[in-house]
């Protein structure tokens, strides 16, 4: 199974239930202000499945309001987005004077480098939903972007955003199917699909400026190569005419990026094959094999280009990696 944390508050003195999950819900997300009328005796349960990077918290809980004050901000900011799927009740996110209402067919999404109030629950249900926090970091967004992030809507109900709906619940329902090694993959594929959901809605977003639409495409472009490293076939040709674009358009794209995209995918593919030859599951599998896998098809090559990125040959990574893995 996947590395979980439990929390419920069945298992505390009623006096302690609500500052303890309060406690909790700030250490998951960011530093918050919860309020709530059944404080007195708050119920609530909560496990935070470990993704590596990512973290996912399936979660029911009496009415409560979440507040991220400006205060609270200056004090801490892990530079975070989180995303709620509400399974049973209503979230109603507050910002200055804007109001949005999400229920099953949307995701909420909370920036915690801004200012809202979030209120979940009625006065008679409990609130039950799965949350998701990634940080920014990991998502290649130019920083304005994230305001509108936080506005528009994100559906469920068909695209990428049922997909990746679709795999916060099952998550949500069963981890036996997994093992704690595949948390950090897991933890990959909830980052593209959350990526190319992004990109697909600030692409089709028509009342955004030109440089946010190139970076929604340059995202969309990240999704494809992910998608497709294993392919030998992938190149700035394929990519372009994929994208219904000129080769000299892709590559003008990339000029403002910190790499050009053949750059990229070969940093990415390399990436892979680290992440391979560090599993201890993989300590059999022949290190050319591997390197084929993510389409090094010279085995010279691949140890100049792992040792230029590395430090160290592929074998000595491997040796290096399952020695401390069984510490």
């Amino acid at each position: 199974m996947l590395t979980e944390r439990l929390f419920r508050t069945d298992d505390l003195p009623p006096a302690d239930r609500f500052d303890c999950w309060r406690e909790l819900v700030s250490g998951t997300h960011a530093p918050l202000d919860l309020r709530s009328d059944h404080r007195a005796d708050f119920l609530a349960s909560q496990r935070v499945l470990d993704l590596g990077a990512v973290s996912v918290w399936p979660t029911t809980f009496q009415p409560v309001c979440f507040r991220r004050t400006p205060k609270l901000i200056r004090q801490s900011d892990p530079e975070g987005l989180h995303l709620s799927l509400s399974l049973h009740g209503a979230l109603r996110a507050v910002r200055s004077k804007e109001e949005t209402v999400h229920g099953p067919d949307s995701l909420c999404v909370v920036d915690t480098s801004r200012p809202v109030d979030v209120h979940a629950g009625d006065d008679s249900r409990p609130h039950t939903g799965v949350g998701l926090e990634v940080p920014k970091a990991l998502l290649p967004l130019p920083r304005h972007t994230f305001d509108r992030v936080t506005t528009v809507r994100l559906s469920t109900r068909e695209g990428f955003g049922a997909l990746l709906a679709q795999l916060l619940t099952q998550l949500a329902n069963d981890t036996s199917p997994y093992q704690a090694a595949d948390g950090p993959r897991l933890g990959t594929v909830v980052i593209d699909l959350l990526s190319a959901l992004l990109a697909h809605v600030l692409d089709a977003d028509r009342s955004l400026p030109p440089e946010t639409h190139r970076q929604a495409l340059v995202l969309r472009i990240r999704a494809f190569v992910q998608q497709h490293l294993h392919d030998p076939q992938l190149s700035p040709c394929t990519i372009a005419a994929a994208h219904h674009i000129s080769r000299s358009y892709l590559y003008r794209l990339f000029e403002d990026e910190e790499e050009s995209i053949a750059a990229w995918i070969r940093g990415q593919r390399l990436e892979h094959a680290r992440r391979d030859l560090a599993q201890p599951a993989m300590r059999t599998t022949p290190i050319h094999a591997i390197a084929a896998c993510w389409c090094f098809t010279h085995a010279a090559d691949f140890t100049r280009a792992f040792r230029r990125a590395y430090g160290m040959s592929p074998r000595e990574y491997r040796s290096f990696a399952i020695a401390h893995s069984a510490m």
